[in-house]
């Protein structure tokens, strides 16, 4: 045996005979060998230096289920180019496939503006927050409404016709 491995041997058993002294440890005579072993292998990994890793592995290329071109092409709905389904929105699609909106256009090549909601769902959004008044400075009005030529009905009463003159 060399000088290093006779070093290793000693200090596994070493490691095993305080393992063995402590009070709290309850093991029967068929376990001992077993742990020594581990305890050998565990003192060898320590000793040795460590292998060098292979050098970095280059990120695997996403091909897109579709282009870019043809997932911005309807404006009703936007393509994912993980899976070539249509959505008004990609922010939850792209959480449930464990990446971010800037993780998403790094791994396809895609612009930092590359929208994440189709234009009309966000067109829709910014309608219905001006007409509920979002957007306004305090003490701003909302803007008039166009009085239409007939009245809005109120529950169960017949609509009013207002005569145009």
């Amino acid at each position: 045996m060399t000088d290093q491995t006779t070093n290793t041997v000693e200090l596994a058993t070493e490691l095993t005979m305080a393992w063995l002294s402590n009070p709290n440890t309850r093991t029967s005579a068929e376990d001992v060998p077993a742990f020594l072993k581990s305890m050998y292998e565990a003192v060898i990994n320590l000793s040795t230096p460590p292998v060098e890793a292979p050098a970095e592995e280059a990120a695997p290329e996403f091909a897109g289920a579709v282009t870019v071109r043809k997932s911005l092409a309807n404006p009703d709905v936007i393509i994912s180019m993980i899976d070539g389904k249509r959505y008004k929105t990609l922010t939850r699609h792209l959480s449930t496939n464990g990446l971010t909106p800037a993780e998403y256009r790094a791994r396809y090549g895609l612009k930092p503006d590359y929208p994440m909601t189709a234009p009309s769902y966000s067109a829709m959004r910014r309608d219905m927050a001006k007409k509920i008044g979002l957007g306004r400075k305090p003490g701003q009005k909302a803007p008039a409404k166009a009085e239409a030529s007939v009245s809005e009905p109120k529950r169960g009463r017949p609509a009013k016709v207002v005569n145009p003159s």
